[in-house]
């Protein structure tokens, strides 16, 4: 007998689609030259990252990376029965995507990070640009270009996934993302959940760490 177990919470499936959103917004700004809301969306990246990590450690339990975070052996042995088909009674990431958030975290870090750094060597700066000088954001800018290629192999490598599991396991990924909902058997105990009340004030936090850094150390 299954029943509909709450395994996402808001937090963490806002975040998700936020930067969806935003990563797609980095993209279409900086193609279209509009840097200044390039640079809004960076921050706005920023200040979900930070969210996202306190809340990795704070946060629900399927949220936490002490959670979903397993050994790569963990990894690899789920990767080997990828082309199983079987009931899906997994409460939060897989081993697998486990490790994909993590990836997929490091190189959006990278990207703002080095983005704060980067100039386009016209009238467009990173708040620490002039401070690392010319050479070094060089450098710096031609990582921030590099990273963004790595993030979209990444994401194209979700979407395999998520294609995958669909087709090879019959397990939808997506809907749960959406829903924060999934059909589970009715022994599996339910995943904690932390106070929303607890979310917003870590993403207060963040939003005016972030905006302290980008106001102290200047804007674009």
């Amino acid at each position: 007998m299954q029943q509909p177990v709450t395994v996402w919470d808001a937090p963490v499936r806002l975040f998700h689609w936020a930067i969806v959103v935003l990563v797609g917004t980095s993209w279409l700004t900086q193609h279209e030259g509009w840097m200044s809301w390039h640079f809004y969306s960076g921050y706005a990246i920023g200040t979900l990252l930070l969210f996202r990590v306190l809340w990795g450690v704070v946060g629900s339990e399927t949220a936490r990376f002490t959670h979903f975070l397993a050994g790569p052996r963990a990894a690899l042995r789920h990767l080997r029965h990828l082309a199983r088909p079987e009931p899906d009674e997994q409460v939060g990431h897989n081993p697998a995507g486990g490790w994909m958030v993590l990836l997929m975290l490091a190189l959006l870090a990278v990207q703002v990070g080095t983005g704060l750094c980067a100039n386009d060597q016209a009238d467009t700066y990173g708040p620490f640009a002039d401070a690392l000088g010319q050479h070094l954001s060089d450098r710096l800018t031609d990582i921030h270009g590099l990273t963004f290629t790595l993030i979209e192999i990444a994401v194209a490598l979700h979407i395999a996934a998520l294609l995958a599991y669909a087709a090879l396991k019959r397990h939808n990924l997506v809907r749960p993302m959406l829903t924060g909902r999934k059909l589970l058997p009715a022994h599996r105990t339910p995943p904690r959940l932390a106070s929303p009340w607890l979310a917003a004030a870590l993403l207060a936090a963040a939003a005016v760490l972030v905006t302290f850094v980008v106001v102290r150390f200047g804007s674009t």
